[in-house]
Parts: C-alpha cells; sequence; structure tokens
C-alpha cells in the first residue's frame, strides 16, 4: 500500500518537475497516513463545512486563488496534497508574486508541524512581505470588538463585529493606535433596499481587511452613535500567531457574504477558531450568525474570553453629560459647541468653576460629535475646537466626564430566538396562538444588552386556531423594523419603520384573507421625564389581495405611541394608529392598542396584547395573554 501511494504521488506531482519528487511522494504518503486532511486543523484552514446534503463537505471560501487543487473546495485531500507540491516551487523574484511558502505561511507551519519537512529536501522561502507586515502588527493580544445596532445601516442593523490586534507596547489608553481586521461586504452600494436584497442572496463579496482601530471607532462611536464592548481574549502567543498566518492567508481571498449567515461575525468566528483545535465556534451557525449570538458563543467557550471593556458612543457621552444640567447651561454648551456664543461671555464665567467646565467640555464634545458627522454649518470648527479648549484650560477644575457604567452586555441580554404561547379573544370569539421568531428583538422584549427603542425582527410566524374558522396562518413578516430614538436639542436623530409581509385583513364581505401588506413609518421621538419615550410618525399602508376592490388598497395616517417602564421589569406600550385609504378599497382601519409586559427571567416574559379596533365597517376588540421564551 505505500508502494501505491508513493507511486500515486509521483503521478500527482510529476509537475513539479527539478524539484525532489520522491520526497514529495514521501510527504504525501505520511499526510495520507496520518489523515492529515481530516484533522480539523486543516479544514479550519480550509474553511470547510459539511455539505447540507449528503456525506461531502465544501469551503466557504470563493476565489479560486486560495486553492491549489483544481477540486480543492470540494476535496480536502487533494488541496493538501497540492498544497505540499507547490511548497516545492522554485524561488520567486522580489516583483514577482508570492511563493506558495508565503501566500500560505499558515499552512506551511502546520504542515512542516505535523511532517517536520527536512530543510535540505524542501527548502524554506524567505517571506518579506508578510514579515514586514507582521512586524508591523507586533501582536500581542487579540480583542473581538462588538459595535452596537445601527439601524441607519442595512449591515449592521444588527451589530458587527472585528478583532482588534493589540500590540505589545499598548495600553488602554494607547488602544486606539492598534490595527484591527475587518470583514465586510466589498460593495459601495448606498440603496439600502439594494444592498438588504443583494446581501441575503450573495450578491457581494466578502474580504478580510487590516485597518488602523481608530478609524472604526471614528466611524462607529462618533458617526453612527454606537457604543463599543471589547472582548479581550485569552490565547496564547502561539494560538494569537496561528490566527495571524491565517489572516495572511485571507487577505487576499474572497467569499460570498451574505447578510444572516456568511456575514462579518460569523467569517470571524472561522478566523479565530484556526486558534486552537478544539475550537468549533462556528458549528452552531448553520442557519443565521447574529452579532451578539457569536459573541455569546465567545464567551461561553471555557478559557476564551479573559475581559470585557465598555467603550461608550460620543453620543452616550453627550447624553450622560446633559441628563444632570439645568436647562440654562444645556442652552449655553449647545450655543458654545456651534459657534452662535462666545466663550468669554459673561454668563458662562458667572458659574462656578466646575460647572463651567462641564459646560465647556459639553460644548467641545458637541462640536467634535458634529464635525464627524459631517455637519458643515460651523465656519472654522477647527479654530472653535482651539478656543474651547483654551477656555477650559483657564479653569481650575478637575475634569467633569461623567462616569458611565457598562451597564448589561450585549451577550447577556435574552436570546435573540422567540418561541410563544398564548390564548386569547377576539371579536368575541376565542383563540390558541402559536408564534415563532427566529430574530431578533421588538420594543417591547427587555432592553438589556439591546438598544432601546430598536425593534428588528425577521421571519415572524403566528399561527391561531379560533372555534369556529379552525387552524389558520394568522400572520408572516419576514421584516419588521421600527426605531424610536428620541430627539434633544443636541442630538436630532430621525425615527422610523417598515414592515411587510402578509396579514389577515377584515374586508366588507365579513371574510379575513390573509393580504400582501407593506407599512412606512417616519417621524420623531422625544424622552421625557422618568425616561419615557414618545413618539409621532406618518405612515404609508398598501395591501393586495384579489378580494380587494382593484385588488388593492393604499393609505395614509398618523401614528402615536409611548413606551414607558413603570416598574422594574415591567414594560407598557400604548400606540394609536389611523390610516385612511386614498385609492383602490376605500376603509379607514384605526387600532388603540396597548401591550405590556412583565420579564419573568432572562429568556421567559408574559405579555398582555390589548387592542380596539375598527376595520371593515365594523368595531371589535382583541385580547391575547402569551408566555415568551426565549433562546
Amino acid at each position: 500500500m505505500r508502494l501505491l501511494a508513493l507511486l500515486a504521488g509521483l503521478l500527482i506531482f510529476g509537475q513539479v518537475g527539478a524539484a525532489d519528487d520522491a520526497y514529495l511522494a514521501e510527504l504525501v504518503a505520511r499526510a495520507r497516513e496520518l489523515r492529515l486532511a481530516e484533522r480539523p486543523e486543516w479544514l479550519k484552514l480550509g474553511h470547510y463545512v459539511p455539505d447540507l446534503a449528503g456525506p461531502g463537505v465544501h469551503s466557504l471560501v470563493d476565489s479560486p486563488g486560495f486553492f491549489n487543487a483544481a477540486r480543492g473546495k470540494d476535496d480536502p485531500r487533494a488541496e493538501l496534497e497540492a498544497t505540499l507540491g507547490a511548497f516545492f516551487a522554485p524561488p520567486r523574484g522580489k516583483d514577482e508574486a508570492q511563493h506558495p511558502q508565503c501566500a500560505f505561511v499558515a499552512r506551511y507551519a502546520w504542515l512542516d508541524g505535523e511532517l517536520a519537512f527536512d530543510a535540505r529536501r524542501l527548502p524554506p522561502q524567505d517571506c518579506p512581505r508578510y514579515r514586514e507586515w507582521r512586524a508591523a502588527l507586533d501582536a500581542e493580544h487579540l480583542t473581538l470588538v462588538f459595535a452596537s445596532a445601527y439601524l441607519n445601516n442595512p449591515s449592521s442593523m444588527y451589530g458587527h463585529t472585528l478583532l482588534r490586534v493589540d500590540a505589545r507596547d499598548q495600553d488602554e489608553r494607547t488602544r486606539l493606535l492598534a490595527y484591527a481586521i475587518n470583514f465586510a461586504a466589498d460593495t459601495d452600494e448606498k440603496n439600502g433596499l439594494v444592498f438588504a436584497v443583494k446581501g441575503l442572496l450573495g450578491g457581494y463579496p466578502g474580504t478580510y481587511s487590516v485597518l488602523p482601530y481608530y478609524l472604526k471607532v471614528r466611524e462607529y462611536g462618533d458617526l453612527e452613535n454606537r457604543d463599543l464592548w471589547e472582548y479581550e481574549l485569552d490565547l496564547s502567543p502561539q494560538e494569537v500567531e496561528r490566527v495571524l498566518r491565517h489572516a495572511w492567508e485571507l487577505l487576499p481571498a474572497y467569499f460570498a457574504y451574505f447578510f444572516f449567515d456568511e456575514n462579518c461575525s460569523y467569517h470571524l468566528l472561522g478566523l479565530l477558531q484556526v486558534a486552537r483545535p478544539e475550537l468549533q465556534l462556528t458549528a452552531p451557525f448553520r442557519l443565521w450568525a447574529l452579532p451578539s449570538d457569536t459573541v455569546r458563543e465567545l464567551v461561553r467557550t471555557p478559557g476564551l474570553v479573559r475581559k470585557v471593556v465598555y467603550r461608550p458612543a460620543n453620543s452616550t457621552i453627550i447624553e450622560r453629560r446633559i441628563a444632570g444640567m439645568p436647562a440654562e447651561e444645556r442652552r449655553m454648551a449647545r450655543d458654545l459647541g456651534i459657534g452662535s456664543a462666545d466663550a468669554a461671555s459673561a454668563p458662562l464665567r458667572a458659574l462656578p468653576a466646575e460647572r463651567a467646565a462641564a459646560v465647556l467640555e459639553t460644548a467641545y464634545d458637541y462640536l467634535t460629535y458634529r464635525r464627524a458627522s459631517g455637519e458643515h454649518d460651523v465656519a472654522d470648527p477647527q479654530a472653535l475646537a482651539q478656543e474651547l479648549l483654551l477656555e477650559r484650560s483657564r479653569i481650575d477644575a478637575p475634569s467633569q466626564a461623567p462616569r458611565i457604567a457598562p451597564g448589561v452586555r450585549p451577550d447577556q441580554g435574552h436570546g435573540t430566538s422567540r418561541v410563544s404561547v398564548g390564548a386569547g379573544r377576539r371579536g368575541g370569539e376565542s383563540f390558541q396562538e402559536l408564534a415563532y421568531r427566529p430574530t431578533y428583538h421588538d420594543i417591547v422584549d427587555d432592553d438589556s444588552g439591546y438598544a432601546r427603542g430598536a425593534q428588528i425582527e425577521f421571519f415572524d410566524v403566528r399561527v391561531r386556531r379560533y372555534e369556529q374558522a379552525g387552524t389558520r396562518l394568522e400572520r408572516f413578516t419576514p421584516i419588521d423594523i421600527f426605531s424610536i430614538a428620541p430627539r434633544d436639542e443636541f442630538l436630532h436623530p430621525k425615527s422610523w419603520g417598515v414592515s411587510a409581509g402578509w396579514r389577515r385583513v377584515p374586508i366588507r364581505s365579513g371574510r379575513e384573507p390573509l393580504a400582501a401588506a407593506l407599512d412606512a413609518q417616519v417621524g420623531g421621538a422625544w424622552r421625557l421625564p422618568g425616561d419615557a419615550l414618545v413618539y409621532a410618525m406618518g405612515q404609508a399602508s398598501a395591501r393586495a389581495h384579489h378580494d380587494l376592490e382593484h385588488g388593492y388598497a393604499l393609505g395614509a395616517g398618523p401614528r402615536l405611541g409611548a413606551l414607558v417602564d413603570p416598574l422594574p421589569g415591567w414594560r407598557l406600550h400604548a400606540y394609536a394608529q389611523a390610516v385612511a385609504d386614498f385609492a383602490g378599497e376605500r376603509d379607514d382601519p384605526r387600532t388603540l392598542g396597548l401591550q405590556a409586559r412583565w420579564t419573568l427571567a432572562r429568556d421567559a416574559a408574559l405579555q398582555l396584547d390589548l387592542s380596539r379596533n375598527r376595520e371593515a365597517g365594523r368595531t371589535f376588540g382583541s385580547a391575547l395573554f402569551s408566555l415568551h421564551f426565549y433562546f
């Protein structure tokens, strides 16, 4: 058998030419004997995953240059043996493409460790490009960074993760100087709808990149107002080295980017799990991979996370600064930050030293936030920044920066999937309901670990069994996004929503067909004392079904609501909406509703939904009592 293996190796790798064919065949035979192509280390280096149907595997990498064998994408053994053959290639010139030993440094290091290459028969090649890149990183630790959800960017609705490379001479004060490894869709698409559709279908290449960490902090914390959570990984120097070697291999490669599963968080786990043979970080995420879930997987893996650091966004800092300010100080800080007031003004100097310092610091933060957000209404923002800093330096008072407690981490919130069972009455008829929401959070759910007022639900399914109508699909909503972002004199985010799917629509004949429905809202939200939120929006509605007049209905109207937490663990959401149809089916549906949620545990809650509805010329009430389980 060993002779046959040697002959096979000679046949496969005869193209090596002047290379040591006998030694190559010997390496191939030993690799087969050790079954290296079946080892988890090799499968992770090739990003091989099991086929959905059948016993085989395939690589998630889509760029041909990542493979040395023609069948390398689907055949790990062929790829391993072709890689060994490629290592025998003659040395390359300075301006030529990298030698395979340099292009695949992680593969070379692992195979060398398993097969103990003879340097006389397989000479190691010098890899100056990799050497210079590795020296520039000067890595000591790796940190996974989670950026909280940002609803105004479809690619970051669930949050985003990246991998920070911490250098040996850096500390918490100089972390911004580190580099970060990022995975993202390679596109300049600005249309959110186009991005969402193509992202769902794998229409973009996903690529790794290395960039300065401060650029991502500026993008997330200043431009997009996203809090950052930094999970420092407990990896040995050898494990850090394995990850970085593989990152080098992946920089020229690309993957098909899928919004739900093969996204930034999934592929960063794929990179990290090469650190240890026993890690199977991507295994739980065959259907979807949410950033918060991937962080949760890291945390519950024993011995993987060393510590967690919270970095609040600039808007979070501003909100905390102004929370305790009197109205007059808030106005002064705002006017100073936009340059409409003089930093040496008498009202400011009349304040006690600590209060004046707080106003100037808030003004400077606000100016910085507006500059990062692209506001250009200040003639010379740099001169204004210097003026504010100079005036602050004249005040003998310590820093007034607020101490912001981290709160609940993203990995400590409720599970992102939810199953609900409930019972209720609608129009005088009793029913039982079973509901399933694969992802991820609504505005009535417990906000711990999530962004308050940010609802993102995909593929929500509700089935009901009525006493007379029997069992029927009540609603199927592939997408439901609702963002309530409070405005004040400093920050002016938009509140908006969009929902698309199928739901039961009463019509005048008495039937309730399952009609296609699309709703969109835009407006504003405001924070009231007690941290309550109120919102007011205009909304447009479209429904389509052949039972409707002309087969459709188009309408518009207002939507008002309030979100209140009266007691710990309790949340109330009161809302009212009305739509006046102006085309197709003529109706004026209206709803007055109240949702009340009581949290039983992190992953369990009770909810009561009450509503009074007027639709298709009749008025009816609805009540539903549900038990939610999150996982």
